[in-house]
């Protein structure tokens, strides 16, 4: 479709501000943090359902919180966009919405109901403006996002399922370029151990082996490792990288422990398969736990795998006209600098993705908050898409 002023103007005025930000509110103001999203998910269908949309409920492997799937179809064959969202949080603090001086605020605000409700009224706008005339929308909210407490598994069984579109849509919180490539990420959860019990250093500690000592060694090898990692780059999502955030062991300052702990990320770019990435880990792990005569497990919780799309796709095209039409300006070619299920519909679904939301602010912390101008701004960018698309 050409998307003349004309048609710019009517979708403008199909999207109804104060509905989309009740439509936020009230998907904020259900605490839902990952594996506990069962009240919003049940929400959701009952907003979408008043509004006439077709709404099924699926399982998908959590029947907790069982997904949302909605539609809305043209009634002529062509393509099906999705938007896709997740409607479990992080596990912090509880902040109720509220709205001060076009700011909305509140936990998901940003990560990501703010950008899903903007999403859903971009559907409502699509089809209360009449302009549609072939294939389709496809609405689908799911939980089990949010690591380390998800596994990503409900969206991937939505996927298995057939719960797909021809191209799919991501609300998260990244808006200043088209992310056409991914890098993958696995949560790296590393236990040194010795034999024997905890003993004060100087009753026989100082002689066992020391896993302080030997963290510490595997600590070094890995920084050497994410030297060499720096070799491997991209000229758009940059390098890969081994990174630990979390280091702990020992109960006080002169006794031996019997335990060490380390915890962080490997992110590889699409050329690396994620089976090196275990391989490479676990023969490091090998190598210091023979030198330092104590046991090293690995245990990895892989997000997401790595991806990479075209520009070219039909997808990326529609979107920059749809934002150029609704803003003026296109924007560059770029990366996705976090995970998200836009990687699994790539790698497991076949279809391209393309991950745009509001620009928002602190997601991941107790303030979360998005411009109200932002979600006016994404909604129309999202109708004019399907548009284009459709």
């Amino acid at each position: 479709m050409n998307l003349s002023p004309e048609v710019v103007e009517r979708i403008r005025e199909a999207v109804n501000l104060d509905r989309l930000l009740d439509t936020a509110v009230k998907l904020i103001e259900i605490p839902s943090p990952t594996r506990s999203a069962g009240k919003v998910a049940d929400k959701l269908a009952e907003i979408l359902t008043e509004d006439g949309f077709a709404v099924e409920r699926m399982d998908a492997g959590w029947p907790d919180a069982p997904a949302v799937v909605a539609r809305f179809d043209s009634g002529q064959s062509g393509r099906t966009l999705q938007f896709n969202g997740h409607l479990d949080t992080v596990h912090l603090p509880f902040v109720p919405p509220r709205i001060e001086d076009g700011i909305l605020y509140g936990s998901s605000a940003s990560d990501m109901k703010g950008g899903f409700a903007a999403a859903v009224e971009a559907a409502r706008a699509v089809r209360d403006s009449g302009l549609l005339k072939k294939g389709g929308i496809l609405l689908s909210a799911h939980e089990m996002h949010e690591k380390p407490w998800g596994t990503g598994a409900q969206v991937d069984e939505l996927i298995k399922a057939g719960v797909k579109g021809d191209a799919v849509m991501l609300p998260e919180y990244f808006c200043s370029a088209v992310p056409v490539i991914g890098r993958g990420m696995t949560i790296v959860d590393v236990t040194i151990t010795r034999d024997g019990e905890p003993m004060h250093e100087m009753m026989g500690g100082r002689e066992q082996p020391n896993v302080i000592f030997a963290g510490a060694k595997l600590l070094e090898r890995f920084a050497e490792l994410d030297q060499e990692l720096t070799e491997i780059t991209h000229p758009l999502a940059g390098r890969e990288s081994i990174f630990f955030g979390l280091v702990q062991s020992g109960e006080i300052y002169n006794q031996s422990p019997t335990k060490f702990e380390l915890k962080g990320t490997r992110r590889w770019l699409p050329i690396t398969t994620y089976e090196f990435v275990q391989q490479q880990v676990l023969e490091i792990a090998a190598e210091v736990a023979g030198a330092t005569k104590t046991h090293i497990d690995v245990e990895f919780q892989i997000a997401r795998d790595a991806y990479e799309i075209d520009e070219s796709e039909d997808i990326v095209t529609a979107f920059q006209s749809a934002n150029e039409s609704a803003t003026g300006s296109k924007l560059p070619i770029g990366a996705k600098p976090f995970v998200d299920d836009g990687n699994s519909f790539v790698r497991l679904g076949g279809i391209p993705a393309v991950t745009h939301g509001p620009d928002a602010k602190g997601a991941h912390t107790v303030n979360e908050e998005v411009p109200i101008a932002e979600l006016e701004r994404m909604a129309n960018v999202y109708a004019l898409t399907a548009l284009a698309f459709c």
